[in-house]
């Protein structure tokens, strides 16, 4: 397998694209063009998850994908954070930055399809939690001039051909008025401190959380979307994706949902080969990937 990381801004240097392509580049084996996805890992805007980057990445790379792992603007960078991370913040984490990053490394994976053997209008872009929400804005965004004016491309050469949503944060008011008191306590400062890293403040009023909110701008331009969820998450919850999937319903956008009952927050591939701990391993949530795999095949084929 072939394995690169390239900076994707030249004044940003913990902006990159990993590339995980299944066969030797240059061969006269690689054959005809594949389907590609871009992985954007949680972390509230704090950081990235390597728990929901390489792994999912190898994982969707097995099944014949040329696979990519976004290190989009966080407000700590990578994980584990450093202290020296918490001492200085990015402040390049404030959207509408990380959309412009996602949007960019759609564009250099159409760039370099040739090199990766990249089908060019066969692109998927993942998310998890708040890299779900990244994604989720791409898809809903995409055809928006000030995102493809600030790479300099046409707006079609930025739009995804397909989403794949895990526990996405996709309504944020919507999760305000569904949480209950235990919850909005239990998750406050890690929310008001993601609100300050993307939106400049612990407190927002309405019309900022709408706009933070990718379910609110759904329309005929988004595209095709698979979603998964539990309804057990109780930091994210499943009416996220519930009120996306009905703006899918809306425009006749073709899409899949799956609720499943058990399991928390960040499950990943909700197997062993991301599980922390043993309440990450859910039999049942882990046949999402199958599922997406399936479905993306019918969208693709």
């Amino acid at each position: 397998m072939h394995i690169e990381t390239i900076q994707l801004w030249d004044d940003q240097e913990h902006v990159t694209l990993t590339s995980y392509v299944p066969y030797q580049v240059g061969s006269d084996q690689v054959g005809q063009p594949r389907p590609a996805i871009i992985i954007c890992p949680g972390g509230a805007y704090l950081y990235t998850s390597d728990r929901e980057a390489e792994p999912v990445a190898l994982r969707f790379a097995s099944l014949g994908y040329i696979t990519f792992v976004l290190h989009y603007n966080t407000y700590y960078g990578a994980a584990p954070i450093q202290p020296a991370n918490q001492q200085n913040p990015n402040a390049l984490v404030k959207f509408p930055q990380p959309l412009y990053d996602v949007a960019k490394a759609i564009a250099v994976v159409r760039d370099n399809a040739d090199k990766w053997n990249v089908h060019v209008d066969q692109i998927a872009v993942a998310g998890f939690s708040a890299g779900g929400h990244l994604a989720g804005s791409i898809g809903v965004h995409w055809d928006k001039p000030y995102v493809s004016e600030h790479i300099g491309v046409s707006a079609e050469y930025i739009k995804p051909n397909a989403l794949i949503l895990g526990y996405a944060l996709l309504d944020s008011v919507i999760s305000m008025e569904l949480m209950n008191e235990e919850q909005t306590v239990k998750y406050r400062d890690m929310l008001g401190l993601m609100n300050s890293a993307v939106l400049g403040s612990s407190e927002q009023s309405l019309e900022i959380l709408e706009s933070f909110s990718p379910s609110r701008f759904v329309g005929a331009h988004t595209p095709p979307t698979f979603l998964w969820h539990t309804s057990e998450d109780d930091l994210v919850l499943s009416a996220n994706s519930l009120q996306f999937a009905m703006g899918l319903v809306k425009h006749r956008i073709p899409y899949e949902l799956h609720v499943f009952e058990q399991g928390g927050h960040g499950l990943s591939l909700a197997d062993r080969t991301t599980a922390a701990n043993e309440t990450q391993i859910n039999r049942a949530a882990a046949s999402w990937i199958t599922l997406a795999d399936e479905w993306l095949q019918s969208k693709f084929s």
